[in-house]
């Protein structure tokens, strides 16, 4: 893994993104956006994970976060490993799922090309976090995670895309609570 992609300022605050494999486009029905909100409001409120943005896409996920333990890697690793596993259970129960047996198929070749997962890989290993030093770096990470879903063209406004925390940004209220920056 690169130098430039790690955790280093433990109490820094931190850009992340993190793709499943094969950047699957996975979150295309509400149950599995609304799975991957819970578990970041889990983590705000239980486990101490400052979040001051977000951005569900089909395949990755956008955060800039802070932990309040100064454990930002395990805090997201914990995070990666619940929703993995969760949204792996959902993905199988799914009768209506049409890509189901295809998704499935995929994790499993993912794991076997990985050196430490058994059965099934739902996310890319790496969360590329990068600090934030300064405000002028904040406001562009915080411009390009709210403008992910409209220069994919999914909206034309930021405030529009439901699983984002652009609308609190804009005055309104988001799905989960945040830390305004």
């Amino acid at each position: 893994m690169s130098r430039k992609y790690k955790f280093y300022d433990k109490e820094g605050l931190y850009f992340v993104s993190f793709a499943t494999v094969y950047w699957i486009d996975v979150f295309v029905r509400n149950q599995y956006f609304w799975e991957i909100a819970k578990s970041l409001d889990f983590c705000r409120k239980q486990k101490g994970m400052e979040i001051y943005a977000w951005c569900i896409m089909p395949s990755h996920v956008h955060l800039i976060m802070r932990s309040k333990e100064c454990k930002p890697d395990i805090l997201l690793g914990e995070m990666k490993r619940y929703t993995s596993n969760r949204l792996q259970e959902l993905l199988s129960q799914n009768t209506t799922e049409s890509r189901k047996e295809w998704i499935l198929w995929m994790m499993e070749k993912a794991a076997k090309d990985s050196s430490n997962v058994e059965k099934r890989q739902f996310w890319q290993h790496h969360n590329k976090p990068i600090e934030l030093w300064s405000p002028e770096v904040i406001n562009q990470k915080l411009d390009y995670i709210h403008n992910n879903p409209v220069e994919a063209g999914f909206v034309s406004e930021t405030w529009h895309w439901k699983y984002s925390s652009a609308i609190d940004y804009s005055g309104g209220k988001g799905l989960i609570e945040i830390d305004l920056i």
